[in-house]
């Protein structure tokens, strides 16, 4: 069994679509057995209303309703503690992934503890997009000694092996944290290129200010729980 879980904010206009994704996506892989975790952090329009009609009709929907907004890291966290499924993965409710790039990585679920997407097709993002998150990986890459193509999609983890590790930070450096400290404590992990949709509306969040310095932050944690309180733990070898 699998567990999905999808953070909202404002994601009224998308949620239904991002779930019909899921649905055509586990069908292809053949996938039949999962649930849902939609997390509702703190949204100021119908996303609410939306998800319980959704889940009226369908017992493997659930919705997590936050008491105060805890950033997409956060919410992602507060899905976990409800996932049922063996393996979760995170979806992002804006509907930016679609089947087509959802269904390779769940032909890969249970391949390791780990499966981890890349964008086969970077350039469809925008430049300035593109060049801050391989900075972002060659950075993290080089703090930590590894070799990982990506640190921020839509990982599939091992859902127990998940839950050993405390994720200090609730911003979009989450998905960096956790699998640092899941590949230094030995998890293995796999590869996977996917193909992934141009967000139309809007641009992302994650590159706020805000946001920046909740990163730096994040890394500067690790740095100190990696290196000065294990000292003796390097990560698996792994290959892309």
């Amino acid at each position: 069994m699998l567990s999905f879980v999808i953070p909202c904010f404002n994601e009224q206009a998308n949620i239904e679509k991002v779930i019909a994704e899921i649905d055509a996506a586990t069908a292809d892989a053949g996938i039949h057995t999962y649930d849902i975790v939609v997390v509702d952090d703190c949204s100021t329009d119908g996303t609410r209303e939306v998800v319980r009609s959704i889940c009226a009709q369908r017992s493997d929907v659930a919705l997590v309703c936050n008491s105060v907004n805890l950033g997409f890291g956060g919410a992602y966290k507060a899905g976990v503690e409800h996932a049922n499924g063996a393996y979760a993965m995170m979806i992002p409710g804006d509907n930016s992934h679609p089947k087509a790039g959802i269904t390779p990585i769940l032909r890969r679920a249970g391949e390791a503890d780990i499966i981890i997407p890349y964008a086969s097709n970077p350039e469809a993002r925008e430049l300035s997009r593109v060049l801050i998150s391989r900075s972002f990986t060659w950075l993290v890459n080089t703090l930590f000694g590894l070799n990982v193509p990506y640190f921020n999609g839509t990982v599939i983890h091992k859902t127990d092996l998940l839950r050993t590790i405390t994720i200090k930070t609730n911003s979009f450096a989450y998905q960096a944290e956790a699998l640092v400290r899941l590949i230094h404590r030995g998890a293995s992990y796999e590869t996977v290129p996917v193909q992934i949709a141009e967000r139309i509306e809007g641009h992302s969040s994650a590159l706020h200010f805000k946001n920046i310095v909740q990163v730096a932050q994040c890394l500067a944690v690790l740095l100190v729980d990696v290196y000065l309180k294990r000292p003796n733990v390097s990560p698996k070898n792994q290959s892309i």
